[in-house]
């Protein structure tokens, strides 16, 4: 069987750390530099598609509700009646909501809205819209529930609609999941689900995480320090009532003027892999945020197009292919039907 490449995209904006970084509030057009930040993300995600396009990479965008939206009319009218009730309350999206406000649309507010980049995606062959929550939950906080987080997934639900889509994959914010939540996801429709890579520190579990893990997570992305993420899709199982979990192998971490070396080395620690994944037939997971290539656009999309490259030559010499999370899912449950029917 050839190997397989997938890419998955938490595709946040601002959502995804509304309460740790600060927009400017008198216009945002190059006011600070979050604000560039987000703009540059906007302008990079049509150049993404672009290069999976080329290079017919199928990935899949795990989207915040919110974003879906075309207008705050909309935006008000998908909230769920049962939100999540974190003891930390500014990590809340509909606090922040309450406190600061956002635009009328996507004109007015670029940060939180995103309808036309929605639409760019769908417009791309081989692009999954997945889902990230609707309020970008956090399973694994102090003070919400499970039935609070499955009001969030319909809600998700309720706003790809808008769009023709019933999202079947989806990628938790910051990585926080277990056994409870995985089987709402599934009770929702969601039959697919990025996971972590099985190494410990890379288990997350809690919202003050010592540094050594951190530590260990980085390190591990730019040297041999952890294992083999590659993996065989006759690893991944299908159990009724259950998504199916697709580990992820790496993070693409962005660029950084300051780690000129280590920049390359994170570069070829991907290449190897993937190489390695065609060569055995076996899986590899690459994911990011868009908004990681907002500081530096030009040498993020730099060292992707390296990756990218490294994909097309291996596509052609040992036949890898690219799958989205739901195609991955879709092959796992097709098998596990077919070995029940024997």
């Amino acid at each position: 069987m050839p190997g397989i490449f997938t890419i998955s995209l938490d595709f946040e904006l601002h959502w995804g750390g509304f309460e740790k970084w600060p927009l400017a509030t008198n216009g945002y057009a190059g006011k600070k530099a979050m604000n560039r930040y987000f703009l540059n993300t906007r302008q990079i995600i049509p150049r993404l598609l672009n290069c999976f396009e080329h290079y017919q990479v199928h990935a899949t965008w795990a989207a915040v509700g919110l974003l879906l939206h075309e207008n705050r009319r909309q935006l008000e009218a998908g909230i769920p009646s049962l939100k999540p009730t974190y003891r930390h309350r500014e990590l809340s999206a509909y606090h922040y909501l309450e406190k600061y406000g956002i635009g009328l649309h996507e004109a007015d507010d670029p940060f939180h809205y995103a309808h036309t980049l929605v639409k760019q995606i769908l417009a791309t062959p081989g692009q999954e819209l997945g889902s990230h929550t609707f309020s970008h939950y956090y399973c694994n906080e102090a003070g919400q529930t499970p039935e609070q987080f499955r009001a969030d997934l319909r809600a998700a639900k309720r706003a790809s609609t808008r769009y023709g889509v019933r999202p079947r994959s989806l990628v938790f914010p910051r990585n926080q999941f277990n056994d409870a939540y995985l089987k709402v996801c599934a009770e929702e429709g969601f039959n697919a689900v990025r996971s972590n890579p099985p190494v410990w520190f890379w288990n997350i579990n809690t919202r003050n995480e010592s540094r050594w893990k951190r530590f260990n997570r980085g390190l591990d992305a730019y040297l041999p320090w952890g294992k083999d993420y590659t993996y065989d899709l006759s690893s991944l199982s299908y159990q009724p009532g259950m998504p199916v979990r697709t580990p992820a192998s790496r993070l693409l971490r962005p660029y950084r003027p300051e780690e000129m070396m280590l920049n390359e080395l994170k570069i070829r620690r991907i290449e190897g892999e993937l190489r390695h994944a065609a060569k055995t037939g076996k899986v590899y997971h690459l994911w990011w945020h868009p908004h990681n290539f907002g500081f530096h656009p030009e040498e993020n999309m730099k060292g992707l197009n390296r990756i990218l490259d490294t994909f097309g030559e291996l596509s052609k010499q040992y036949g890898m292919v690219s799958m989205n999370m739901g195609e991955i899912a879709d092959q796992i449950i097709l098998r596990s039907h077919g070995h029940a029917a024997a």
